[in-house]
This record gives structure tokens, C-alpha cells and sequence, in this order.
């Protein structure tokens, strides 16, 4: 499999958007070892080249247009505009036809890139082995009469399926081009969250799931049986066990002096398992090359993936913690039995459940109506409801999951470069 990627590019400013879905999809590409080539203006300087750009199994390829004319002139094409589509069309040919796929950005639908248009459709008369997707990346054209070549901006092309960034537009898109709506599919622009993140969150990233989920929850604390991480994998355990969906639960742990961090750990994971977690549910970041702990930066990186904090640690004063994962839009759990959790709780927002706690030289321990599996049963499927009826956790799950390039990729692109 080789694919193309036609943009004109002259540059590759960041705020032309074009550039950042490109710049996605170079990357989808070539994680999935896919060969690659990038169609460029021949007036595109090298020296533009930055990030996933410099990428050196990117294939680059300046297409000709030397005269470089206006192509307008009173409502009609200049003199020498078919000699030039002439001249870049041979330029297409050669440089496509070891290709089986070739995206095409805004060609077809953008009026400035009307030579393009005209040139790639003389191309791809050459050029049946050729599949095209054709991306548009603004609202389309209400359809007109016009004649040639500005109908190209209106004509369906051979060999096409017409590509747009959300379903709402698929049936002006298949107007615009005079095609059925099964000839046009769905293609998200991604975000990608981990591109904006530290070394050490993308690093821990390439060993733990932290896109998927559908709740992700990150508990840093020390390895200490005051911060009861054994609660926080038990109540993930009921989750689960209730919604049969995914979860993670990724503890940003320390050493303690208090306990053997490896026993610890181990019965930490057992008490998820025996709730309803699986064995890869549960990760460490000190198992995970950060032994001395994970960097406070990083966790506020990690509170922005994640939708559920779960808090029941024993005693606390003032909880940064429990400030930073509000701050980043996570659904709080806190044990209202320790009174700082109380306190700054209610301020927030939290929702309260009870475990052992012990403030002020006073020790609660909790008992339970039934058992405490039943507890975190009740609980949990209270925290459900209200977290799928919270629109901001939705949004921000929703725009984790099926908007990251990871997604994109899987469930719509990849599959068109199957068909």
C-alpha cells in the first residue's frame, strides 16, 4: 500500500488549518508503516519543515506549475490555462502512478485551485489504478449550472469517494458533486491529545491505553495505606463489573517507608480483581520506568484525559490534588468522612461516599448496611447515571475517544484505504 497526499502547500503555517489535518494523517500513515508521499507547490520551501513534517519516510514531490498565472480574467480563464493544467497533469501522472490511494485537500472544491482540478481529472484519465478521496473542508457549494472548466468545481470524478469532517454535511457534499451519498463518507479532523503532552505522559501513553477508556481514572498518591489505593481499584472494580465498559485505573504512585511497595501493589491489584478489574486494568507508573515517582506536571496532563477521580484517602488538610483534577473537568468521589474532604467537597461539587478515616485523633472506621461490595454496587451505579447526564464529562470523553487520531484512523480512514 502507497498513498499521496495532494495539498498545493506553499507553506505550512499552523493557522491554516488544512496543515494540522494533514499533518494528523501523515502521522496515521506512517504509525501504520504505510508508504507515504506529499504533493507540494514547487514553490514550497524545505526550510517550512517542521515536526511530523520532518519526518524522513516522507516522500516529497514539488509539482510544476511554472508559469505561475492568474488563471482569471473577466469571469473567464486566461490564455495559456489549458496548456498549464496540460503541463501539470504529466507532472501528476508521473509522480502518482506508484501510488494506489491519493488524498486530495480542497482540490476539487476550492475555486483557487481550479488548475489543480481541471489537471488532476486529465491525470486520472492515465491513472485507473488510482483510487481518490477527495477531502472538503468547508461547508459545500450549492450546486449551479456553469460551464467548462469552472463545472469542474460541480462533476463528479472516476474512481472518487468524496470525504467530509462530519455526517450533516455528507448530503450538500453529494449535491455539490452529482454522486449518491454512498459515494461519500465520514472522516473526522483529529485532535491529538498526547501532542500536546510531556515526554513522560507520552511515554507512559505508548505502554497504557490512555485514549479508550471509558473511564480513566488517575489516583496519584505514595504507596501508603492512609491513601487507601486499594479503595479507589475496589470502587473501579464495581464499575466495571456494573457497566461492562472500559476502565483504567492508573495509580501515579511513590515509595512509602510505611509498607513493602511490591506486596502492596500486589494486594492493591487483587482487590480490583475480586471487585470486577481485569489484570491489565490496573497499572503502576513506578512499574513503568517512573520508580521515583511521576512528575506533578505530567499528572495535570493526565487529569485532562481522565473523566473520574476517586479520593478516599484517610486523612488529608487541604488536598491540592482533589483541586487539580476539578480543574481539569473530572467527576469527584471524596470520602466524606475525612472533614477537609468534606469541606472543600461540597465546595466543589463532589459526590460523597464513606470509607475508614481519621482526622483530628479521631479513627472512623465504616461499617456497612450489607457488605461493602453491595456499597460500592449502590454507589457506583449512582456515579454512572450521574456522570452519562453530566454533558461536560460527556464531551470530554466523547472528544478523547472518538476524535483522537488513534480512532480516526481505525474506525474511518483505515478502512477506506481498505475498500
Amino acid at each position: 500500500m502507497k498513498v499521496a497526499i495532494l495539498t498545493m502547500f506553499t507553506g505550512l503555517s499552523s493557522t491554516y488549518s488544512v496543515v494540522n489535518v494533514v499533518a494528523e494523517q501523515l502521522r496515521m500513515l506512517l504509525d501504520a508503516h504505510v508508504a507515504t508521499k506529499l504533493l507540494v507547490s514547487e514553490r514550497f520551501s524545505d526550510e517550512e519543515k517542521v515536526g511530523v513534517f520532518l519526518d524522513e519516510r516522507i516522500e516529497w514531490v514539488k509539482i510544476t506549475n511554472k508559469r505561475n498565472l492568474n488563471i482569471m480574467e473577466n469571469g473567464k480563464v486566461r490564455d495559456g490555462f489549458y496548456e498549464e493544467a496540460d503541463v501539470m497533469a504529466h507532472d501528476f501522472v508521473r509522480n502518482l502512478s506508484d501510488v494506489d490511494v491519493c488524498f486530495m485537500h480542497d482540490i476539487l472544491y476550492l475555486g483557487e485551485f481550479l488548475l489543480q482540478n481541471v489537471a488532476v481529472r486529465t491525470a486520472q484519465q492515465q491513472l485507473p489504478g488510482v483510487r481518490f478521496l477527495a477531502f472538503t473542508h468547508s461547508s459545500p457549494e450549492p450546486r449551479h449550472k456553469t460551464d467548462w472548466p469552472f463545472s469542474a468545481r460541480f462533476m463528479p470524478m472516476p474512481n472518487t469517494i468524496y470525504v467530509y469532517p462530519i455526517a450533516s454535511g455528507i448530503p450538500a457534499l453529494a449535491k455539490q458533486y452529482d454522486v449518491p451519498e454512498e459515494m461519500c463518507q465520514v472522516v473526522n479532523n483529529s485532535l491529538d491529545f498526547l501532542a500536546f503532552c510531556s515526554d513522560e505522559v507520552r511515554t507512559v501513553a505508548q505502554k497504557v491505553d490512555l485514549l479508550s477508556p471509558d473511564y480513566l481514572v488517575v489516583y496519584p498518591a505514595r504507596l501508603s495505606p492512609g491513601k487507601q489505593p486499594e479503595k479507589v481499584a475496589s470502587f473501579c472494580g464495581a464499575i466495571k463489573e456494573l457497566t461492562r465498559k472500559s476502565v483504567t485505573v492508573l495509580f501515579c504512585d511513590f515509595p512509602s517507608n510505611e509498607i513493602d511497595p511490591k506486596n502492596y501493589k500486589t494486594l492493591i491489584q487483587l482487590t480490583g480483581y475480586e471487585n470486577g478489574l481485569n489484570v491489565d486494568d490496573i497499572v503502576f507508573t513506578s512499574d513503568i520506568g517512573f520508580e521515583k515517582g511521576f512528575p506533578r506536571k505530567g499528572v495535570l496532563e493526565l487529569f485532562t484525559l481522565s473523566n473520574l477521580f476517586v479520593f478516599p484517602s484517610a486523612s488529608e488538610a487541604l488536598p491540592l490534588i482533589l483541586l487539580e483534577a476539578a480543574s481539569r473537568g473530572n467527576f469527584l468521589v471524596v470520602n466524606e468522612g475525612v472533614p477537609a474532604l468534606e469541606d472543600l467537597g461540597k465546595k466543589l461539587g463532589a459526590y460523597f461516599m464513606r470509607w475508614d478515616a481519621h482526622n483530628f485523633r479521631l479513627r472512623t472506621t465504616e461499617t456497612y448496611p450489607q457488605t461493602e461490595k453491595v456499597y460500592l454496587q449502590e454507589h457506583a451505579a449512582k456515579i454512572v447515571d450521574r456522570m452519562q447526564n453530566d454533558s461536560v464529562i460527556h464531551a470530554k470523553t466523547l472528544a478523547r475517544q472518538q476524535f483522537s487520531p488513534q480512532w480516526v484512523w481505525k474506525n474511518q480512514l483505515e478502512p477506506l484505504l481498505r475498500k
